[in-house]
């Protein structure tokens, strides 16, 4: 297979996704516009009665103001990062015998799915980035806008992690039936680990530095630290590095996974 074919291959699983997504333009609203746009509105108002409730000027030597960018771009990263849909339809495809067509294709259940996702996560992303960047523009909020640009490509990059983390998940439908709360059960850990509930520097300093260590800081906290002026560049350029670690080990788990599960499922003719 030459490298011309794998990429045509990818580019058209790639224009799949963008089109599929831009044929409901009512879910591609909601899902672009609507849901971010609500998303912020919520983590604004907590941080606005946090701020009253404590009586405060600062939390832990930053402003409200510096808490509301630090939201308003959470709520956008976290989004960008999430990954149910295409988990859902990889664990709907095992479950329900219809993966026998796409193994039977000169192409990968991973990269059918992986193209797909990144062609998802590029159309609505250009759309929900308008939100961030007008809220602050409207608001004054604090920004350093020369990093908007390598942090949203650190969140794209980290992209490939969740979709592996995801295709992991789903082989376990090899094993088990009805697989959605496992799902579920995964994105709520993230939310936990990636910064979006609460900065990571509102944690004890061990455990923050545990969590920077780790590749889930890069779905929420690394990105919008840096572009906000959390942080200066060692703890951003620790992210690519943490990102990368997390794509190889993911990657040998989701290869080692799913020969197991397409050896017991071609075994068993299920």
């Amino acid at each position: 297979m030459s490298f011309a074919s794998f990429s045509r291959r990818n580019l058209a699983f790639f224009r799949l996704a963008v089109l599929t997504n831009l044929e409901y333009r009512l879910n591609y609203f909601t899902d672009a516009i609507l849901q971010p746009t609500v998303t912020s509105l919520i983590e604004v108002t907590l941080w606005f009665a946090l701020f009253k409730g404590a009586g405060t000027a600062s939390i832990n030597g930053f402003g409200l103001e510096a808490y509301l960018a630090y939201a308003i771009w959470a709520a956008f990263m976290a989004r960008l990062t999430s990954s149910w849909m295409y988990e859902f339809r990889m664990i709907e495809e095992i479950d329900s015998g219809s993966i026998n067509a796409l193994l039977t294709r000169p192409m990968s259940f991973f990269e059918y799915y992986m193209s797909q996702f990144m062609g998802y996560k590029c159309v609505t992303t250009l759309i929900s980035l308008t939100i961030p960047v007008a809220a602050c523009l409207i608001f004054d909020l604090q920004v350093v806008w020369a990093r908007v640009i390598p942090a949203v490509l650190l969140a794209i990059y980290y992209l490939l992690v969740v979709q592996t983390i995801s295709f992991i998940v789903a082989t376990f439908a090899f094993d088990l039936n009805r697989m959605h709360s496992l799902t579920v059960a995964k994105n709520l850990g993230l939310w936990l680990l990636s910064g979006e509930l609460l900065p990571l520097d509102l944690l004890p300093e061990t455990a923050k530095n545990i969590l920077t260590w780790l590749p889930f800081a890069n779905a929420v906290y690394i990105p919008v630290g840096y572009l906000t002026g959390r942080f200066g560049e060692d703890l951003f350029y620790r992210g690519w590095l943490t990102t990368t670690i997390g794509l190889f080990v993911f990657g040998i788990l989701a290869f080692l996974s799913w020969r197991r599960g397409v050896a017991k499922y071609a075994g068993t003719g299920a």
